[in-house]
């Protein structure tokens, strides 16, 4: 080990990690509880099923519309600032949402909670991928991607603490949002400065990184379509509603248990070989799914499954931080949300088409040809390089 590394290894700033960690997780937290607690009202009003899919859809438009501004917004007001803001005004729209118990006046309020929201994530993320060391670079975004699966998975257990009526539940995602900005202000003095010079533009990172984008959009289609239409062909199959839920909890679990194990396996063979490696093992799960669906190993197969599907965007994440820095990171972050975005709204549409044409065996079709092409795109790359 050379001085420099050593000096690198003794210097990792650990405190300001996890700082930044706890803010994602806990915006993940409020993130993960809006979605259900707003579908719980809006059913109990009797509002129609593609009504209240529709109004979910907002949020990541939100998302999808912010991201482009990101880093012009970033280059003038300032990380910390932006960051600070975002979370106080997503913290006034929930406020908003809960006076105003109305589907149609939540339309665009849940697309200005994802338009505010998106900055806080894209910000929290360029900051930890910039002071993450490269020699544990794999290890530090993989536990990042874990805790902030766990972030959105404890969002809806909460509800089943404070319920679904009134104002405690509002009152838990705005406390959250309000942490958020606080934890960010605590950690911005210990936050580089972002460079303002090179590439900076989303459409820049774009020509710059297209497949990085793709492998990030397969992996939120993968995650959305799966938890949306997993039940529907677990029904088709005859499959118990307490065993269907069951298999998606262990699809999640994989998800999150299994991501610091793939960011060792990039450390040690690369992030490429690594997100090679993920995407081959998703269009493996799919193949295997018919085959395991009524027997004991469909257990173990939706454990990796899940963690090799969500592991395409760890991977991503850890190229990102190895390839760009200053403010073509923050345009590459705010890309990786726009492409989670359009992935979350156009996969599960899609899917669900294509089970309605070919029966429910179009699930791990889809699911297939996603990973399929990923693959495909990554092994033409690594013929090129």
């Amino acid at each position: 080990m050379t001085a420099e590394s050593t000096t690198s290894e003794r210097e990792i700033p650990w405190s300001a990690m996890a700082g930044v960690i706890s803010t994602v997780t806990v915006f993940a937290v409020a993130q993960g509880l809006t979605y259900p607690l707003l579908s719980f009202i809006l059913d109990r009003q009797g509002t129609t099923p593609g009504l209240i899919g529709l109004s979910a859809a907002m949020t990541p438009l939100g998302f999808i519309v912010s991201s482009p501004v990101i880093p012009a917004l970033t280059r003038r007001f300032g990380a910390a600032r932006l960051a600070i803001l975002c979370s106080m005004l997503a913290a006034a729209t929930l406020v908003a949402i809960a006076l105003m118990q109305d589907v149609w006046a939540w339309m665009p309020l849940r697309f200005l909670l994802g338009f505010f929201a998106n900055p806080l994530y894209v910000i929290s993320e360029t900051w930890l991928l910039t002071i993450t060391p490269a020699s544990r670079r794999g290890r530090i975004m993989g536990l990042y991607s874990s805790i902030v699966s766990g972030g959105f998975a404890v969002g809806p257990l909460s509800l089943g603490l404070v319920g679904t009526e009134g104002w405690p539940p509002f009152l838990v995602g705005i406390l959250a949002f309000l942490i958020c900005g606080m934890i960010v202000l605590a950690v911005a003095p210990r936050m580089p400065r972002m460079a303002h010079g090179g590439e900076a533009s989303l459409g820049a990172f774009i020509v710059l990184a297209p497949l990085l984008l793709f492998a990030v959009f397969t992996a939120a289609a993968f995650e959305q379509t799966f938890i949306s239409l997993f039940a529907v062909y677990g029904a088709a199959l005859g499959s118990a509603e307490g065993r269907i839920a069951s298999l998606i909890t262990c699809f999640i679990a994989g998800n999150a248990l299994l991501q610091i194990l793939l960011g060792r396996q990039a450390e040690q063979f690369g992030s490429a070989r690594a997100m090679l490696l993920c995407a081959l093992a998703s269009l493996a799960g799919c193949l295997l799914l018919p085959l395991v669906f009524d027997g004991w190993p469909i257990w173990s197969l939706l454990f990796l499954w899940g963690g090799a599907s969500f592991g395409i965007y760890t991977m991503a994440l850890i190229q990102l931080g190895e390839r760009f820095t200053g403010q073509a990171l923050i345009a590459g972050n705010a890309g990786f949300a726009l492409a989670w975005g359009i992935g979350g709204i156009v996969g599960s549409p899609a899917t669900g088409l294509t089970m309605q044409l070919i029966g429910h065996q179009g699930l791990p079709l889809a699911l297939g040809l996603m990973s399929g092409v990923l693959a495909t795109f990554l092994l033409a790359e690594r013929q090129r390089a």
